[in-house]
């Protein structure tokens, strides 16, 4: 901002302090020409990431998960993919084993997929500020959308 690269667009909490000027910490600042940013087109799966996608929540009871499960085992040629991984309780996890959710008679709650999304590819599983909702086309709360 002091070389005038970048100016705020929406404030902060804090100032910054230099030797010369006083400034308030920006919390989104548009750069005064466009710099390209090579994004991944693929997201990394990490235990982390999987939990952020299915909401912490067991895709097979909906309760609070703890682990993560192959969907297909990968004992009988499943892949570790975004396709094949989900968010799973210690108790459906340990009854499910070495089978599958159909030979259970278990279903899926939502099928998994690899995220998508500008905020995936530049947050990856971080959890945004809420004040950025409105330039990174964030999905509205439950929350949000009653206010």
């Amino acid at each position: 901002m002091l070389t005038a690269k970048a100016e705020p667009v929406s404030d902060g909490d804090g100032i910054l302090h230099s030797a010369h000027h006083t400034l308030p910490v920006p919390s989104v600042v548009r750069l005064t020409r466009y710099v390209k940013v090579p994004y991944r087109t693929h997201i990394g799966l990490s235990r982390r990431a999987i939990f952020a996608r299915d909401g912490g929540r067991c895709a097979y009871c909906r309760g609070s998960a703890e682990t993560i499960d192959h969907v297909f085992p990968r004992s009988r040629g499943g892949l570790h993919a975004w396709e094949n991984v989900v968010a799973a309780c210690a108790k459906c996890n340990h009854s499910k084993g070495d089978k599958t959710p159909a030979e259970l008679g278990w279903r899926l709650h939502a099928a998994p997929a690899a995220p998508r999304g500008v905020a995936w590819r530049v947050l990856g599983h971080r959890t945004p500020d809420p004040r950025w909702a409105d330039w990174l086309d964030l999905p509205k709360s439950a929350e949000a959308e009653a206010a």
